[in-house]
């Protein structure tokens, strides 16, 4: 495997205007525009030295709803990595573009907690595609390291829609929904206000305007913003070492009022967000612990 190593995250706006140029008819046949292969291709993006900034890290924890402390959400090194994702995605020889690609599952493993005074080197690379009921999948696989320890892991599995395999269909089991613990309503700029801090600008999530073209009549919630309201809900009791993996089930269009469930026992905590009036699914989730590495 070719390893590319990056002095800085790439920036993300020219990397989403060229992620959608493959909508485009014709335009994967230009060089640069990503379509041309038949698989993920085969390299490692490595940011060898990333710093936190405090004054962005703290956007991020006031919109998510995080307590102001030393420590890191894990959700927020996702952020971090979220560049390289998309710098990979954006490859000539990637098989298709980043835009109209669904998020559909996303574990992270926190091996103990990180401090915004610590230096991390984080690097990401592609699985290779493997088919879904309704197309093609693939997982974005991101590690971080504090000197040589890994302390943090995340696995983004994104959905290509098109011909799949009926066959793989899952069959979601019918549990009760854990006991609901808050009511969130999400006003119609959650979208920007989270792009604002996390980088993430894709169209879905912006404007009703700019979603409509990719198949939404209205804008969008982030998914990675839910799973980290539902962590910044759990801040309390998560330990200093988990796994923590969600479920995107349907989107929360902008504005909503949804509810947040949760429910403890001793094998870890799991957590749903639903529609408040119809129940909607949105997002279902679990915690459990991991053994701790140490500094």
């Amino acid at each position: 495997m070719a390893t590319r190593e990056l002095s800085g995250p790439p920036s993300i706006l020219p990397l989403y205007a060229k992620a959608a140029l493959p909508m485009i008819p014709g335009a994967s046949l230009l060089p640069f525009v990503p379509g041309s292969g038949k698989d993920v291709p085969e390299l490692e993006l490595v940011m060898p030295e990333v710093t936190f900034d405090a004054k962005s890290l703290a956007a991020y924890n006031r919109v998510c709803g995080f307590t102001l402390r030393d420590a890191v959400p894990s959700t927020y090194i996702h952020v971090l990595a979220f560049p390289l994702h998309m710098a990979l995605m954006g490859e000539p020889n990637f098989p298709f573009g980043a835009v109209g690609l669904v998020h559909v599952n996303n574990t992270i493993t926190q091996h103990r907690p990180v401090s915004m005074s610590e230096t991390l080197s984080i690097k990401v690379t592609a699985s290779k595609l493997r088919p879904h009921a309704k197309g093609k999948q693939f997982d974005m696989v991101a590690q971080a390291k504090a000197g040589r320890t890994i302390v943090w892991e995340g696995v983004s599995t994104y959905l290509r829609l098109g011909k799949g395999d009926p066959s793989l269909k899952v069959q979601h089991e019918k549990v009760e929904d854990p006991p609901v613990s808050a009511t969130w309503r999400l006003e119609g700029g959650l979208g920007r206000r989270y792009a604002g801090a996390s980088g993430d600008r894709n169209p879905i999530h912006l404007y009703d305007l700019t979603a409509k073209p990719l198949g939404f009549n209205k804008a969008i919630i982030h998914g990675m913003w839910t799973k980290a309201r539902c962590l910044a809900a759990l801040e309390s009791v998560l330990p200093d070492a988990y796994k923590v993996d969600v479920q995107f089930r349907k989107p929360i269009p902008l504005p909503s009022k949804v509810t947040f469930g949760e429910e403890i026992s001793k094998d870890g905590i799991r957590f749903a967000v639903r529609n408040a009036r119809k129940g909607t699914p949105h997002l279902d989730g679990t915690v459990v612990q991991v053994a701790a590495k140490k500094r």
